[in-house]
């Protein structure tokens, strides 16, 4: 061969084999990021659940056609909150359900809940506890001490209980998903920091506020270490049920006080990025995140408020974004009963929490439990005895329930970094949408009649029909 045409021979050689390479890591990194734009589609869940999460044959077709029924405008022109993720609380006693499966199988099974290729649904967002939460096989914080001990340095601090399950799990998961964000809350300080000495209840007395503050550092740097980002903590879980165990009470100006004069200057002094959440309580107090974001010396130091839906309306979210729309909303928690029925909660979650949380604000939207066996174990003596989890796992063997497509519906496709758009709001089809990172649009639908419905989707002035069967949740990709 001629040397001038073996040169360009070699270049075109090399081009193609960089342009395979270039290729082959933007497959990778759809698989763990944005979804691919040529991913679009119809998803679609029935309550009989003939079809779960299932992309229908069928594409979406727009066009100039006109047509009759009811129409949803998508305007992508109004452009609300961006979108943190959608996912679980990963619990401690989740991470042992995970943790004693074989290999193979969890890794299967990660790979399915944390990557977006092929059916695997994108899971973006993780709740931990910081110590125990009630769905751990125990009671624990990271200095627990023997009765009438206290320890206000943090000497004997250790994030131990949490190294045989929960750190490997994590660990495993943000190989799969490494931008996956993670949210710690806090159901109990160590017992010798509280009013009762217990675990359930009490409140946690004003000379432990700076020993404390120290407590969640070493929680956020220890992490760290561990190769574990924690990107936000709310100040205490459910702090106005001190009933549960663990659990503690602390009501707004309490945690107002905790805020502005310690956990707040200690995150400044110590440089954290982590952000600081205020409340995670039920939608029926809003003015509980109104009173701590009315201190100005403690709303400083806040970057918004997270809410669970075990009380109140979903609108309250709106109350609370009204009084300080510069401040962040997040939802945070919602079990699923295992003695209820998949069609009311499939009803219920998409309509109240995918769709009504966000279109209040919301930047997340968690279900609780990833995972708990066939007798919804483990949990704490005193905690949660009903709660299902997203998958049941048996050993091995993997059952899918209703949460896990709840999630889903919205997971896959709305990654972190999109932003909620506006839509009309038909009274027969709750909705939401949102532009995702990649360019395409997503349209969240639930028929919440007990009739199949007929209507359009309308976007930059063509027509695409769609049809839900009764109780049916469609996701539309375009």
């Amino acid at each position: 061969m001629h040397l001038k045409y073996k040169s360009l021979f070699q270049q075109g050689t090399l081009l193609l084999a960089l342009l395979g390479s270039a290729a082959a890591c933007q497959e990778q990194l759809s698989g763990q990021g944005a979804t691919k734009t040529s991913d679009t589609g119809v998803w679609l869940t029935s309550p009989d659940k003939s079809a779960l999460f299932q992309k229908q044959e069928a594409k979406l077709a727009f066009s100039t056609a006109t047509s009759q029924g009811p129409t949803i405008e998508v305007d992508d022109s109004q452009k609300f909150q961006t979108i943190d993720g959608f996912g679980y609380c990963l619990t401690g006693g989740s991470a042992l359900l995970l943790s004693k499966m074989g290999a193979g199988e969890r890794a299967a099974l990660l790979k399915e809940l944390f990557t977006t290729s092929g059916n695997n649904i994108g899971v973006s967002y993780l709740r931990v506890s910081i110590g125990a939460s009630d769905l751990d096989d125990r009671v624990f914080s990271y200095d627990d001490l023997p009765e009438g001990q206290t320890d206000p340095e943090l000497r004997q601090f250790s994030l131990a209980p949490d190294r045989p399950y929960l750190i490997p799990i994590l660990k495993e998961i943000l190989a799969l998903g490494p931008d996956l964000k993670i949210l710690g809350s806090p159901w109990s300080p160590p017992t010798w920091m509280k009013t009762n000495n217990n675990s359930k209840g009490g409140s946690l007395k004003p000379e432990f506020y700076d020993a404390y503050a120290q407590y969640f550092i070493k929680y956020i740097m220890g992490m760290k270490a561990e190769g574990i980002r924690i990107d936000a903590v709310t100040v205490q879980n459910e702090p106005l049920h001190p009933g549960n165990n663990p659990s503690l009470l602390m009501p707004a100006t309490e945690q107002a006080e905790f805020i502005k004069k310690s956990l707040g200057p200690a995150f400044r002094a110590a440089k954290l990025d982590t952000k600081i959440i205020a409340y995670d309580h039920n939608a029926d107090k809003p003015e509980y995140p109104i009173t701590v974001l009315n201190d100005a010396q403690a709303r400083q130091y806040v970057d918004g408020s997270a809410f669970h839906m075990y009380g109140g309306k979903i609108e309250a979210l709106s109350q609370v974004h009204d009084a300080y729309p510069d401040k962040n909303l997040y939802f945070t928690e919602q079990w699923v009963g295992s003695k209820s029925k998949f069609e009311d909660n499939l009803a219920w979650h998409v309509k109240t929490l995918i769709i009504g949380a966000t279109r209040n604000w919301a930047r997340t939207v968690l279900e609780w439990n990833l995972a708990s066996d066939p007798q919804q174990n483990p949990h704490t003596p005193g905690g949660c005895t009903e709660c299902l989890g997203a998958i049941t796992l048996d050993g091995n063997a993997t059952t899918r329930n209703v949460a896990y497509y709840i999630i889903a519906h919205a997971s896959k496709f709305v990654r972190a970094g999109s932003v909620r758009i506006a839509s009309t709001s038909a009274s027969v089809l709750p909705n939401v949408a949102f532009k995702v990172p990649n360019g395409n649009k997503v349209l969240i639908v639930q028929n919440d009649q007990p009739t199949p419905q007929t209507f359009n989707i309308r976007y930059q002035g063509k027509l695409a029909p769609a049809t839900l069967n009764a109780g049916a949740v469609g996701t539309y990709v375009w």
